[in-house]
């Protein structure tokens, strides 16, 4: 596909600001996807072109936490590796769903993400006790795997939710150990994505670059502050394209009314 100068700039200024606030508190996929689409992007190349840019600002984020010593590969291994088979699932079964159903059922999931990132409460900084196990918290994650392969936006968020509430971490240590398995899912999902011919290239690669830089800003904002304050510049931005896919009259989501 060939973009005009104005809409290729757009794209990469959403994945900048989508680096960093997925670094921060997970969600980039709310801007970038609905972006992607607006921009015209068939809905299985958007999430394909959006699991490249993703996975690549994913894996600098991931070096700047593990560095700063906030990821703990060993104890979460497992769950990646069940992250990882999840996102396969999931990647591989969105293929097989009809582009108008797509077109259609992203921005409900859209609109649902965004309520949950407005709605949802604070999570705690402090570590606490493990409420699941090693198994249990596998199982979820290989759930949340699924979940990004097929769609993705928020994933971070709910992979963090997952590590505060039931793995007992501090939000900065949940987020940094929430890139360890973000970056299995986007790996994963990548690689189906790539089997099934549906990513853009140039333009995935040239708004990995711009993700690249946010996430490094928001990796080391994270650390800092951690991930407070993003939420509701993430669920104004979300909701407004969101509106943008909405307003095209040729929407199949209109169909249904």
């Amino acid at each position: 596909m060939e973009f005009a100068p104005e809409i290729f700039a757009f794209l990469i200024a959403v994945a900048f600001v989508a680096g960093t606030i997925d670094a921060m508190a997970g969600g980039g996929g709310l801007l970038t996807i609905p972006a992607l689409m607006a921009a015209g992007v068939p809905p299985v190349s958007a999430l394909a072109t959006n699991k490249l840019q993703s996975t690549i600002g994913t894996g600098s984020a991931f070096l700047t936490f593990w560095r700063a010593g906030h990821v703990d590969l060993r104890r979460f291994a497992w769950p990646a590796a069940g992250a990882f088979a999840g996102s396969v699932l999931g990647a591989t079964a969105v293929q097989y769903v009809g582009s108008d159903f797509l077109a259609a059922f992203v921005p409900i999931l859209l609109i649902a993400m965004g309520l949950y990132f407005l709605l949802a409460p604070p999570m705690s900084s402090v570590d606490r006790h493990a409420r699941a196990g090693p198994l249990g918290l596998t199982l979820i994650v290989a759930a949340l795997g699924f979940y990004d392969g097929f769609f993705g936006p928020g994933t971070g968020s709910f992979l963090t939710l997952t590590l505060v509430a039931l793995g007992g971490l501090g939000l900065v240590r949940a987020i940094g150990n929430t890139k360890f398995l973000n970056l299995a899912t986007n790996i994963a999902g990548l690689l189906a994505m790539i089997v099934g011919g549906h990513v853009l290239w140039l333009l995935g690669l040239s708004m990995a670059a711009a993700n690249v830089a946010g996430n490094q800003l928001g990796a080391r904002l994270a650390i800092r502050f951690g991930g407070r304050g993003v939420r509701p510049l993430l669920v104004v931005m979300s909701f407004a394209l969101t509106a943008k896919l909405l307003a095209d009259p040729a929407n199949p989501l209109w169909d249904l009314f």
